[in-house]
């Protein structure tokens, strides 16, 4: 046949799958099971593979056709690969070759993604028994064309005495799944989750099915279930997650319109749109809620699969290895294999107090693996009997409280969690588990935020961190009770999508509870209280002046005493550090500590007025003067200070600034940059050098340029016209190491040139970026004869650098900075001024507010 008709056929093979593609599309919308559909489009291009063979391939050649992967099990979705392999024994000539590639052109030129693979059986063998994916593959395998004996020749080459063994096969597999898991840090609550290779994804249920073919030969649930693998709800878990998942990939391959397995934020409204909104034509872009919804489905589905397939591959295991032998605990529970086991086959036998037993022991057992398979199959099929803790007797509630008491109490609310025994116990945590929020901020579903701030108290509790978490093990030794701040940490976000500020409706949950619980007043208004007030202290630390001896002491009226500061401290910092890994850094850590450090020092002064300015500035003077002599160095550099920078910077940090401009001349300028903290990446840079306009946004525009935020700044008037200028930055890649040097050299040549020659640096806006939407607000108000400028606004690269473009425009000189960013979120306060010192009157804000709104705009747009 010539190329004009192969070209015909084509086209024609193209517009059906065009034609099919369509109608299942339609059908999705309608709300057909997707197992159909995938079904569906492998019938239609095993009819078109069937065709493109049969023009291509001579009857005389002796070769089948097999469908392999997910084509080989009929499940084949909008974007799916179509996986095949050519079986032949006949000796490979070019006029065969030149067929078979014809085939595989006539179906790429129809828009079939086609990946095909030739070999023999000996070849099939030797590929078997080196790969184990390409074993897995071909237990799929479907014969598409070509002599059925084919099949078993097939079979027959990946038998398991030929290749991959069932105890080897399980290894490889499981290894292969851990290892995948660990590519998405062992977690499914990603903000972007994988749907088919991410932990409880469609990739985890077909490498069940796998093992289970290997292992025992089951080919599907059913088989499980008759064979006592899997009881009757676990089947009926697993399988109303696939269903759920498969839709979600349906979807996500319609409305992506590419081969994509990720759950973007590209993709995320317009899926939730056409999931939930069945039949209509013209599509709207979700609400948060909606794809909160969505998300919130996929994350409890993706977590069941995982605790059912834990189970699965202990079974596995046994099925492998034999029965272990039991190792007494108590006369209640044993280790088999190291997993902790019910002696009596019937337990719990419907008592609810076992099951807290249970929890009890294994915190007593740390060398356990984890809960046997039967036992935690026993579990679930008992969960829906789990009373919530309103409904509990007094000792059920007694025995709950006890285990916040024990060793390794962190350790045992996680397990209670994962294991679903937590939501039922307390039914508001049901409400956010896999509760995602539509945002850059929340890194983490609401539960598993939770449950990471929980295990950094554990971290505070054995001193197991000190280099990111400086004082938290110094504080934890002096709460009463530890089991309060466990009960503040599990509430304060309990309340999340409720509507409604959730700290104050998480107070009145963790009221109840408390109360419930037999708690006295005091304890349960201080958990309350820490519910309430958990957002204060990083508010007041990111936001305002800490170094203003009014803010301190408005803080500390607020805290009232130690204990509550104390509490109030871990918890501030574990919140912090749970809600993404790039949130906590050792600045942070400093703020907070400071904050802690002051509020006691006010505390311990009770009602009385904060110490005057001149008596601090004058004990830290004194105090940077020891730390220098203890040095062998004299005190020159400390005449280049502001006594201004005595009241704002630590003592450690202004030694520092002194050692810089011990020799420094008068007009000269100086610049030093440091990591404070050895290992984490946040610099502190020091600028000391003569005052002139422009000098605030050079400096930013340089930093921008050289990939470095700003975390904080300020901006202080030195001797003998020179500012300080002080910043604490990260680099905004956090796989890529800024250098201080560098920094240093850089900055220094920018500011020996005349700065009105440096200019922001123009920035692609990140494209993950323009789904979320923050209206700018501009707002001025007066503080102590500056103006303090309040922005807040989607947070871009060069935000900072272009702010300050147009206060450098404006000519309103920058007298202090306090940037702060949650997410998508930039929030930024600046002191400004008039040239002449004076706040800006009513005509300069309006100016500056339509300048400001000018570049704040094209963000939000």
């Amino acid at each position: 046949m010539d190329a004009a008709t192969d070209a015909a056929w084509s086209q024609a093979a193209r517009e059906r799958m065009q034609a099919l593609d369509a109608q299942l599309a339609v059908r999705f919308d309608r709300g057909d099971a997707t197992a159909a559909l995938t079904a569906a489009r492998a019938r239609g291009i095993d009819a078109l593979v069937r065709e493109a063979w049969a023009r291509c391939i001579p009857e005389s050649v002796d070769a089948a056709l097999f469908a392999v992967g997910g084509y080989g099990r009929s499940s084949l979705y909008p974007q799916s690969d179509v996986d095949l392999l050519v079986l032949t024994e006949q000796a490979w000539d070019h006029a065969v070759g030149e067929a078979i590639s014809r085939c595989v052109a006539l179906l790429w030129d129809a828009r079939i993604p086609v990946s095909h693979s030739v070999r023999s059986q000996e070849e099939t063998v030797a590929a078997a028994r080196d790969d184990i994916t390409t074993v897995t593959a071909l237990m799929d395998a479907r014969l598409l064309a070509g002599s059925r004996s084919a099949v078993a020749t097939l079979a027959d080459a990946i038998a398991p005495e030929r290749s991959w063994p069932p105890a080897e096969y399980f290894a490889g597999k499981r290894e292969e799944l851990r290892a995948r898991h660990a590519r998405f840090d062992d977690t499914a609550d990603n903000l972007e989750p994988n749907i088919k290779e991410g932990p409880g994804g469609l990739r985890d249920l077909q490498t069940l099915r796998w093992m289970a073919m290997r292992v025992l030969g089951a080919t599907g649930l059913d088989a499980l279930e008759s064979l006592g693998q899997v009881g009757h709800i676990e089947r009926e878990t697993l399988e109303n997650a696939a269903v759920a998942l498969q839709r979600l990939r349906y979807g996500l391959h319609l409305v992506a319109g590419k081969r994509e397995e990720r759950l973007r934020f590209d993709h995320q409204r317009a899926l939730a749109a056409r999931m939930n909104r069945v039949g209509h034509a013209d599509l709207e872009p979700a609400d948060n809620a909606m794809v909160e919804a969505m998300m919130q489905e996929f994350y409890r589905n993706a977590a069941r699969v995982q605790r059912i397939g834990d189970r699965l591959l202990q079974r596995f295991e046994e099925q492998l290895e034999g029965e272990a032998i039991a190792e007494p605990i108590d006369d209640q529970f044993e280790l088999r294999r190291g997993y902790i086991t019910a002696r009596d086959p019937a337990w719990p036998m419907g008592d609810t107090a076992r099951i807290f037993e249970l929890f009890a022991t294994w915190a007593h057992t740390p060398a356990a693996r984890g809960l046997h398979s039967r036992t935690a199959r026993a579990l679930a099929e008992v969960l829906r009997n789990v009373p919530a803790y309103s409904e509990a007797s007094p000792e059920l509630r007694q025995r709950f409280m006890a285990l916040l008491t024990m060793p390794g109490a962190v350790a045992t609310l996680e397990r209670m969690a994962r294991l679903g025994v937590l939501a039922r116990w307390i039914p508001a945590f049901a409400q956010v588990t896999g509760r995602m929020q539509f945002d850059l901020f929340h890194t983490y579903t609401v539960d598993q935020h939770t449950l990471a701030l929980l295990r950094n108290f554990a971290l505070f509790a054995s001193s197991a961190d000190t280099q990111r978490f400086a004082r938290a093990h110094e504080v934890w030794p002096h709460l009463r009770k530890p089991e309060l701040l466990l009960l503040a940490g599990l509430f304060h976000d309990i309340a999340k999508g409720r509507g409604g500020d959730h700290s104050i409706l998480g107070a009145e949950d963790a009221r109840v509870f408390c109360t419930a619980h037999g708690l006295s007043d005091a304890d349960t208004a201080l958990v309350a209280w820490l519910v309430e007030q958990h957002l204060t202290m990083s508010v007041t630390a990111q936001k305002q002046d800490i170094s203003d001896a009014e803010v301190v002491q408005k803080f500390a009226r607020l805290v009232g005493d130690r204990e509550r500061l104390d509490y109030l401290y871990l918890l501030t910092c574990a919140d912090i550090a749970a809600t993404s890994p790039k949130l906590w850094n050792a600045w942070k850590d400093r703020l907070l500590g400071d904050l802690h450090v002051a509020t006691r020092l006010a505390l311990r002064r009770g009602g009385e007025d904060p110490v005057a300015a001149e008596a601090r500035i004058a004990e830290a003077q004194t105090n940077v003067g020891l730390l220098l002599d203890g040095m062998g160095r004299n005190d020159d550099g400390m005449r280049w200070l502001p006594n201004s920078s005595f009241l704002h910077a630590r003592v450690e940090q202004l030694t520092w600034m002194a050692l810089q401009l011990s020799d420094m001349r008068a007009g000269e300028t100086r610049i030093a940059a440091r990591h404070p903290v050895a290992g984490d990446a946040s610099l502190e840079l020091l600028v000391h050098t003569p005052d002139r306009p422009g000098l605030f946004a050079a400096i930013v525009a340089t930093l921008d340029r050289i990939g470095l935020d700003v975390l904080h700044a300020r901006l202080l008037d030195a001797p003998q016209g020179q500012v300080i200028d002080s910043f604490v930055l990260m680099p905004r890649d956090s796989k890529r190491a800024v250098e201080s040097r560098d920094v240093e050299r850089r900055l220094g040549d920018v500011l020996s040139h005349p700065l009105d020659q440096v200019k922001p640096a123009r920035h692609a806006r990140p494209s993950h970026l323009r789904h979320f939407r923050i209206a700018p607000q501009i707002e001025f108000s007066e503080d102590h004869g500056r103006t303090v400028l309040a922005i807040v606004c989607n947070d871009r690269p060069g935000l900072l650098a272009d702010i300050a473009q147009q206060l450098l425009r404006q000519r309103f000189p920058v007298h202090d900075a306090r940037i702060a960013t949650f997410g998508e979120r930039a929030e930024d306060v600046f002191r400004i001024s008039q040239a002449d010192g004076q706040p800006l009157d009513s005509v300069a804000q309006e100016a500056l507010r339509d300048a400001l709104s000018t570049i704040l705009q094209g963000d939000h747009a």
